[in-house]
């Protein structure tokens, strides 16, 4: 028997146990992700710094969001329910969210390395408003209009989101997070292109001036390792989010293509992944965050800081400015902690 209102059983995406173990387990890990990101925050007060706390925002959201992922695809969702829409409109709020504070992070890096603004207090309030109320108010009017509800994992992976029965859903499908997802796509890779423009540019003209120390090629490895990371942010949210867009174009011209078992299982895995990756990057593969927790979890300390790179104390300035709070210990030339989605 259909569901109210609803289409076929037999015309929805089948999700297999596989495929939503697979989910499952990208929820947990991305929750778990964001949990020590947000533990390396409350842990460490020197961390604390505006770069960070964006940071720490993001993580929050991709917390809410792989619960609330994680609850849908366990649940399995055959039909309406109101724990359909209550899970729909949390994702919803956290997906959107997200991607809200992954351009501000974006933005944020982009004032500071390329036009050398101080951090205001002003824009932080400002990100806060726009990254949490945009997505609360769109959602709430999604809800109260009755469009977030069962959508047959034509666009999800098991749990719910737009009511694929809704007359206009496509226009609550782009506001609801398809229309800021692919904003971002265009939005991200500006301003990390801007600022990696910025980055050779300083670099080129210091070159000019700046003596050809014997040392100086020991710098690049650590050098490639900021630039791959700096290429990495961008590339990674991409990597991750375009298969639910590609679902979702599917969904639009009605292709049998959105049923594909590969598709869909990249398109759970990169919506609920998002929080662990941003923890490899930002934990694991920032060498000062690193340190210190390994240091915490095995009773000893790693030394961050290789005393034989230029720093501020013997003389050699970094004459690129870059934000305190992003710089990272893996070269204190010219390695700056860049964090995103």
């Amino acid at each position: 028997m259909p569901p109210p209102g609803g289409r076929l059983p037999l015309l929805a995406t089948p999700v297999s146990p596989w495929e939503r173990a697979a989910v499952l387990g990208s929820c947990a890990l991305s929750a778990a992700g964001s949990g020590l990101l947000v533990a390396t925050h409350a842990r460490w007060p020197e961390l604390r710094t505006r770069p960070r706390q964006l940071l720490l925002w993001l993580s929050l959201a991709d917390l809410l969001s792989a619960a609330a992922y994680f609850y849908g695809a366990l649940r399995a969702f055959r039909g309406p329910s109101w724990d359909c829409v209550a899970q729909g409109a949390l994702s919803s709020f956290a997906n959107t969210s997200a991607f809200f504070w992954t351009v501000a992070v974006a933005l944020e890096l982009y004032l500071a390395i390329v036009r050398g603004a101080p951090a205001r207090p002003a824009l932080l309030a400002l990100f806060h408003a726009l990254s949490w109320g945009v997505p609360l108010v769109i959602t709430a009017v999604a809800v109260a209009l009755k469009k977030i509800g069962y959508d047959a994992s034509d666009v999800s992976v098991g749990w719910c989101w737009i009511d694929i029965e809704a007359k206009d859903r496509v226009l609550w499908m782009l506001l609801a997070g398809k229309l800021w997802e692919i904003l971002a796509y265009f939005t991200l890779p500006v301003f990390y292109i801007l600022i990696r423009k910025h980055i050779n540019r300083a670099h080129a003209a210091l070159s000019e001036y700046r003596p050809i120390l014997s040392r100086t090629t020991a710098f690049q490895p650590r050098t490639s390792v900021a630039d791959k990371k700096l290429i990495l942010i961008p590339l990674i949210f991409i990597l991750l989010r375009i298969w639910s867009t590609v679902r979702f174009v599917l969904t639009l011209c009605d292709s049998p293509a959105v049923q594909n078992p590969v598709l869909v299982v990249l398109h759970g895995i990169g919506n609920t992944f998002q929080g662990g990756a941003n923890c490899i990057m930002f934990v694991f593969c920032t060498r000062v965050v690193r340190n210190k927790l390994f240091s915490c979890l095995c009773c000893q300390r790693y030394d961050s800081q290789d005393p034989s790179l230029p720093s501020p104390e013997n003389g050699h300035q970094n004459h690129v400015t870059f934000p305190k709070d992003w710089e990272s210990q893996d070269s204190k030339w010219d390695t700056a902690e860049f964090s995103s989605t």
